[in-house]
């Protein structure tokens, strides 16, 4: 029987096709039942074979050959060494266009003045050239300052949307590359290049700050056209180009698109040349932002004259397609948001931004478009937005509301796990889970789609474990982790989000500096590449992030070293020898969104708005040493791995001294806290920063505060992942199920219960009373996927297992379950796992990937191994005891 290997990759990004750098790394899986001691690898270089290669291993391999050049096309099978019939199907890739082969020049459009960031228009760069023979093959290279969409002969080029990504532009730019060859024809030919503001020069933030990156927009392209007759004909942007406005004529990622179909042409000028200065080009390891799917409305509403509320049923990232644009100068205006008000009109006020002393920043997504005299679809692809509703407006005119559709718009990542149960809540709060991310992974990982659309280190960093459990995240996760390189601060900090387009890392004197460097945050920069390193294998990932790493905790530990908080001084002007490991005196963003608290008229207390200064200024030595504890320790796990031992036995004995210092500062004999809150014992126990003999009192402080609450969760945005996976290991998965299955706010369910499509920023986005608060598409509080993945379903990678080579089978029922199942692809391909409570019988069917070993434990204690292959088991439904055994 032949064993034949499968699902082979490059560790690269692309749109219609893999594109690499000169030295891909190679990865492939095999079936559950091959054994296997080394493979065997043919390729071709432009057709020609190249000698076979003899690896020792399937992931993540270094390229065998010599480096490849500019745009060659790779064609590879790989078979087990020895097995003369197990080819695989043969895989392609291609090496993109490589920065020094670059012969095209930049190019820039001639500008009108007086136009403000956000509301300033597209421009259209065009060549005419003529092709006079057959055409074998074409590839379009492109990328740009500002964000574009390139056509030849009008057929859009590639499926990639919001081209080239959002990067920290004055260190990386990527490119694309697209097949073209079926839009040329003999004779004259059309290259034109849409170009706007995108990241590059438009709005950040929820203040809508002018992006720091550059004053001139410029594009950048080669077209490389391969004959019947073998000849080459390259077409470059070069003087010859002309530059006018396009009949976009605003548009804003943020604030929304205008199109005049209608708008007469306006003279060609000659663009300008190289009037940017750009970094070296390269290739993205992440995969394409994409039109996803195409989704109909599930209602549209005539709520006034002339005015339609549309459904679509989900909240998500993208934009409205619009086919009926009524007759010439009919004018459509489509306004975006999540939320309709009790009259069932569009209500947006929720996101408008608060600033204590400062006016209300109101939000905004508006796109709007005039019909021509010909037939035209609208679908505004220099925008995005986050909605679920949409108001149109037009007058004078009816809507065909068959032509309307919401066009779902993010990075098109490969699903890697799968979760179902007999709960049809938890069900539909796993949906709403991923969903909230996806609409969130638009290019980076951003806190919102609607409000901010910032990649907030700390939204990653609490997020990634459960992200690794949802999509392929590796390729996508190393290019934003380029980006938070590039951003950091010479001093060695994290800026807050990555890419930063208001560049704090140039305005140290911005307040917001200040704000710049908090522990859960910039620890991001370590805590992101472990995981991937944990569920990938890549040791890449840590190696490119080392240095950075270094220089962040470096910093941290400066901090804790020169600085107290005021509080401490107050109390004792000499500090005791522990404190200089105390990370007490910078700013710290601290738990962050704990449930909110009410007064005494029930009104929602605040304390940022309420009180700015005191929230500044509060001491959260205990959120930053714990935080300084996590990171210090996992550096020397990550010395460990890349060979470098008197690292690895630095950073044991700091991280010692650093949780022996947070010992003595924030914990009590009797193994309570000093914050004495949820989050306190949750992040104490996840930690490891509680000695043995104290920790079954924090558990039980910890279980007497959530009954105190009422059952109800207590933790904030960086711990509340951690909450229910730390009552269980310790033995109080009844607590846990209650919390899980709590209905009343604050809890999981009251979303699923208020019709939540994605995951609110408050535990209350929708109060008692129906109005909605803050975002309503915030993934950080998903992290309970993690969970039914972890526990309710009971897969969960081995500790110290990487890559899945060693799995835990675990199911923690819960009163409510009686059946879950799941899967998750991992580098050795597929685990399954199914379970069913039969009468007095838990009964579990899983599927063991190649090269992979389970560990199954049921409730009653009871122990099997296996794999590969399948495993059939049964045993007593009944819990011996509440309690996890200690290797799982």
């Amino acid at each position: 029987m032949a064993l034949v290997p499968y699902d082979l990759t490059v560790d690269s990004g692309g749109d219609q096709f893999p594109v690499t750098g000169p030295s891909p790394r190679l990865s492939w899986k095999i079936p559950a039942n091959a054994l296997a001691t080394a493979y065997e690898v043919e390729a071709t270089i432009d057709g020609v074979a190249q000698p076979p290669a003899i690896l020792a291993h399937r992931l993540q391999v270094q390229w065998p050959w010599p480096d490849l050049s500019s745009r060659q096309r790779v064609t590879w099978r790989v078979r087990v060494a020895g097995d003369l019939n197990g080819w695989s199907a043969w895989s392609f890739f291609e090496a993109g266009l490589f920065d020094a082969d670059w012969t095209a020049s930049w190019i820039s459009p001639v500008e009108q003045e007086g136009k403000a960031y956000g509301q300033r228009p597209a421009h259209s760069l065009t060549t005419e050239f003529t092709v006079d023979a057959g055409v074998k093959s074409a590839r379009l290279y492109a990328t740009a300052l500002g964000v574009y969409t390139a056509a030849v002969n009008g057929q859009s080029a590639g499926t990639a949307e919001l081209s080239p990504g959002t990067t920290s532009y004055d260190h990386t730019l990527y490119a694309q590359a697209s097949d073209v060859t079926s839009s040329l024809a003999p004779g004259t030919n059309v290259l034109s290049i849409e170009l706007s503001d995108g990241w590059y020069r438009g709005q950040v933030g929820a203040f809508r700050h002018p992006a720091d990156w550059g004053n001139t927009l410029g594009a950048r392209a080669e077209l490389h056209i391969e004959k019947v007759n073998g000849s080459r004909q390259v077409i470059v942007t070069d003087g010859d180009w002309t530059s006018a406005p396009s009949t976009t004529t605003r548009a804003d990622l943020m604030e929304g698109q205008t199109v005049d179909f209608g708008a007469p042409a306006e003279p060609a000028s000659k663009v300008l040349l190289n009037a940017v200065d750009a970094p070296a080009i390269n290739w993205s390891p992440a995969p394409a932002v994409r039109v996803i799917d195409s989704r109909p409305p599930v209602s549209v509403t005539q709520i006034s004259s002339g005015v339609w509320i549309a459904d679509f049923g989900q909240n998500a990232s993208g934009w409205i397609r619009l086919e009926d644009l009524g007759p010439q100068g009919t004018k459509t205006v489509i306004e975006y948001g999540e939320y309709v008000d009790g009259h069932g009109d569009l209500s947006t006020t929720h996101l408008d931004s608060h600033r204590p002393g400062e006016p209300t920043m109101i939000f905004a997504q508006r796109d709007e478009v005039t019909a021509g005299a010909a037939a035209e679809v609208f679908e505004p692809r220099h925008t995005v937005h986050g909605f679920q509703f949409a108001r149109i407006s037009r007058k004078a005119a009816p809507l065909d509301t068959s032509k309307l559709a919401m066009q779902i718009v993010h990075s098109d990542l490969r699903p890697t796990g799968a979760f179902e149960c007999s709960n049809e809540d938890l069900n539909s709060l796993h949906r709403i889970g991923e969903w909230s991310f996806l609409g969130n992974a638009v290019d980076v990982p951003t806190d919102c789609p609607t409000r901010e659309r910032l990649a907030w280190s700390g939204d990653y960093q609490v997020f990634i474990s459960t992200a690794t459990r949802l999509r392929d995240v590796l390729g996508f996760s190393r290019k934003w982790l380029q980006s938070v390189r590039d951003d950091q601060l010479a001093d060695g900090r994290i800026a807050n989000f990555s890419p930063d387009g208001r560049g704090i890392k140039n305005h140290l004197d911005d307040q917001f500096a200040m704000m710049t460097g908090s522990a859960g945050w910039g620890d991001a920069i370590v805590a992101v590449p472990w995981e991937l390193y944990e569920a990938y294998g890549d040791e890449q990932v840590l190696a490119e992030n080392w240095d950075g790493m270094l220089r962040w905790v470096r910093w941290a530990l400066e901090m804790a070293r020169t600085t107290r908080h005021h509080a401490r001084v107050k109390a004792s002007p000499e500090p005791e020898p522990y404190e200089q490991y105390l990370w007490d005196g910078t700013f710290h963003w601290g738990e962050w969104t704990e449930p909110k608290q009410r007064d005494a008229e029930g009104r929602l207390i605040d304390p940022v708005q309420d009180n700015p200064m005191a929230w500044f200024m509060e001491d959260k030595g205990e959120v930053g040493t714990a935080y300084l504890f996590r990171s210090t320790s996992t550096l020397a796990r990550i010395a460990a791995v890349l060979g470098r031992s008197a690292d690895a036995a630095e950073w044991t004995a700091i991280s010692e001294a650093v949780r022996d210092a947070w010992q003595a500062a924030y914990l009590h004999s009797d193994g309570t806290t000093d914050a004495d809150t949820q989050a306190s014992y949750v992040r104490a126990l996840a930690f490891g920063l509680l000695p043995a003999d104290r920790r079954e009192a924090a558990v039980d402080r910890l279980v007497e505060l959530i009954r105190s609450a009422g059952t109800h969760v207590g933790t904030g945005f960086l711990s509340t992942g951690y909450l229910l996976p730390v009552l269980v290991e310790a033995g109080r998965a009844d607590v846990a199920d209650e919390l899980l299955l709590q209905r009343t706010a604050p809890s999981w369910l009251y979303m699923v219960d208020k019709g939540a499509t994605t995951i609110w920023e408050s535990w209350e986005g929708i109060d008692q009373n129906g109005d909605a608060h803050d975002s309503l598409n915030h993934y950080s509080k998903a992290t309970v996927l993690r969970f039914l993945h972890e526990h309710t379903l009971g897969l969960r990678q081995a500790e110290d297992s990487v890559a899945w080579q060693s799995l835990v089978i675990a199911p923690t029922p819960g009163a409510s379950v009686t059946w879950a199942r799941g899967s998750h692809e991992t580098p050795n391909g597929t685990i399954n796992v199914r379970w069913r409570i039969d009468g007095d019988e838990l009964v579990i069917d899983a599927d063991i990937p190649a090269e992979t070993t389970a560990l199954i434990i049921f409730p009653d204690g009871s122990e099997h191994t296996a794999g590969p292959g399948t495993f059939h088991g049964a045993a007593p439904a009944a819990s011996r005891s509440n309690s996890v055994p200690s290797h799982a």
